[in-house]
């Protein structure tokens, strides 16, 4: 693995610990982004109270954070300025779109990452830096695919995707799984993460009749989607991704969003190991609720804090042995650690529902990862 550089301010004091974190924190993905940002520094300022000591000297915990946009180009930019940073370790992106490219670089550099990113893709580059904080595609997409044959009964599904490597990759998962469980894609469209009318798209899959809609995406794209087909008198039912499951949703859909299901990595909050204790934290700290990210971005920084306590170093070098032998109790799991690939071992995915206007639970699927 390349050797880590560190700066010249970071040579002659090591007490300053700085982790990287980028993701989009301005757009339509923004509230993604600053959900992500605040688990993450909720996790840091609870270490820097605990007083741990790295490298022979009390270690003081730095979130250094830039936007990416949401913008593959923009992302690869935004690594490089983070590595030059003196960053010991990164906890992101956010967007698989980002955070593939952009696991070039930090992987150039020695340096571990642990993103949000849940393609596939990422964690199968051969890299030993590449962690996850979230159930991959690959898992997320084989629960949704069995639950729109199995618990919905449907014969035949249309697909539609955005593009991006998260809704594509999460799309082309579901689609394996329908036919796998005995189902039939027949339909696939596409759109972009930037689009808001789909009627045309929405046509031509109303004349096919499908049992249900699939699509792989964003909630600034779910939801008008949603909208426009009900207009359309479209009786399926939409299925879609982590990402449509947020207020956002809700607020752009309106009253079409009833029915809706939405597949996210874990399980609810409230059933999470130490969910309570943590949505009680968050709302004391940010005055809010935590979104879906949230959870999950904590006990990612906390899985790189205690590889460091392990190692009793924030070398990346070091620590990150650590980190891919770690196995720890978190918010989220009770049993967190990571295969030999960087992602999780233990796979829980949980469907929601629409009902009066509120995302609620209809089922959880747990298992281990081979």
């Amino acid at each position: 693995m390349a050797g880590f550089a560190f700066g010249p301010a970071q040579a002659a004091d090591n007490t300053v610990v700085k982790l990287g974190f980028a993701a989009p924190l301005t757009g339509p993905q923004s509230h993604y982004g600053e959900d992500m940002k605040n688990g993450l520094t909720l996790a840091l300022e609870e270490a820097n109270k605990q007083n741990i000591e790295l490298d022979g000297k009390p270690a003081k915990f730095e979130l250094i954070a830039r936007d990416d946009q949401a913008d593959p180009r923009t992302a690869v930019q935004v690594a490089q300025q983070i590595v030059d940073d003196g960053v010991q370790g990164m906890l992101g992106h956010f967007n698989s779109g980002t955070t593939i490219p952009a696991s070039r670089v930090y992987n150039d550099a020695g340096l571990p990452q642990i993103a949000m990113a849940t393609s596939p893709e990422y964690t199968q580059q051969n890299y030993d830096t590449t962690f996850r904080m979230m159930t991959s595609d690959t898992q997320q997409g084989a629960a949704a695919g069995e639950f729109i044959v199995k618990d919905l009964s449907a014969k035949t599904v249309a697909l539609i995707d955005d593009r991006t490597a998260y809704g594509q990759g999460l799309a082309d998962q579901v689609a394996k799984a329908v036919e796998a469980n005995g189902g039939k894609v027949i339909a696939r469209e596409y759109t972009t993460d930037k689009a808001n009318d789909f009627t045309s798209i929405l046509t031509n899959i109303k004349a096919k009749a499908p049992d249900v809609i699939f699509f792989g995406g964003l909630d600034a794209q779910s939801g008008p989607m949603r909208r426009q087909m009900v207009t359309l008198g479209i009786k399926a039912p939409l299925v879609s991704g982590e990402m449509t499951r947020s207020d956002t949703f809700l607020k752009l859909a309106g009253s079409a969003a009833n029915g809706t299901y939405a597949s996210l990595a874990g399980v609810p909050l409230k059933q999470m190991a130490a969910g309570e204790k943590f949505e009680t934290d968050y709302k004391a700290r940010f005055n809010v609720n935590p979104g879906v990210y949230a959870p999950y971005a904590y006990d990612g920084a906390w899985n790189m804090i205690t590889a460091m306590k392990e190692a009793g170093s924030a070398k990346p070098e070091k620590y990150l042995p650590k980190l891919a032998s770690l196995q720890r109790a978190g918010a989220t799991s009770e049993h967190i650690a990571y295969d030999q690939n960087g992602d999780l071992k233990e796979i829980s995915v949980t469907i929601y529902e629409v009902k009066d206007g509120k995302w609620e639970m209809v089922k959880t699927m747990v298992s281990k990862a081979d």
